[in-house]
């Protein structure tokens, strides 16, 4: 028989069941969202440094774009199908997930509510300029525009809310456009604050990969990193398994 897509994919599980299938596997769950920007090769570090909490389960949705920047062409950019292999990473999800391998059936699962259904915290980082204006003008015409769009932004029992956390990368004339203020005071104080679900890590200055040097860079990985295991509690965790190991 000759080979096709369709023969390839016809048997697999869709990716919906499968996360739908990790609800209940008592593990805190990130959902990892890069966007279109360079610091998307900031992703490998970050999931080197998480891979030290057996307790956390990660999953990666990346935007064509970002895609653009883990070719392998170097160490620091490696294939996307290689993340999947990364301890800790329990999935890699691109746009065209969202609706294979097999044709929508009615009752089936449907991939961004079931990964907002699974997601503990969800961490956009890399978060593009086009991104960010997509987002604070609701869109949801992706994966991670429709898992930000259909989040859950109700009170919880104990009082409080699943939270998105932003690190914006663009350059400097994006990021002091009067859009990017307008943009950022949405998710900073429409939906921010101690009381809302949104936190945002404002670029730092440095020089930037277009040659510009100034406002716009992402955040140091290592800051959305201690953020993340503040937020799902894994700061202690980490720390005794450094001790264990005489770090």
């Amino acid at each position: 028989m000759p080979f096709s897509f369709r023969s390839l994919t016809q048997h697999m599980m869709n990716p919906a069941d499968a996360v739908a299938g990790a609800l209940q596997d008592g593990k805190a769950h990130l959902l990892l969202a890069c966007t279109g920007s360079v610091a998307t090769i900031k992703l490998p570090s970050m999931l080197a440094h998480l891979a030290c909490h057996p307790s956390l389960s990660i999953r990666i949705i990346l935007t064509p774009s970002a895609a653009q920047f883990l070719t392998g062409t170097s160490a620091e950019q490696p294939t996307v199908e290689s993340l999947r292999r990364l301890p800790g990473v329990d999935g890699v999800y691109l746009d065209a997930d969202e609706w294979g391998p097999h044709a929508w059936k009615r009752g089936a699962s449907i991939l961004h509510i079931e990964l907002r259904r699974w997601a503990d915290l969800l961490v956009l980082a890399p978060l593009s300029a086009n991104s960010l204006a997509k987002i604070a003008a609701g869109l949801s015409d992706n994966l991670i525009t429709s898992v930000v769009r259909a989040w859950d932004t109700s009170v919880r029992a104990d009082g409080t809310r699943r939270r998105i956390v932003a690190a914006p990368s663009m350059n400097t004339m994006m990021y002091t456009h009067p859009l990017t203020a307008r943009h950022l005071k949405v998710l900073e104080e429409d939906w921010g604050g101690r009381d809302g679900w949104f936190d945002v890590l404002r670029p730092v200055s440095k020089a930037l990969a277009c040659g510009d040097v100034g406002v716009g860079a992402m955040r140091p990985w290592e800051e959305v990193v201690a953020l993340v295991e503040e937020r799902l509690g894994l700061s202690a965790e980490g720390a005794s398994r450094d001790g264990r190991n005489g770090a």
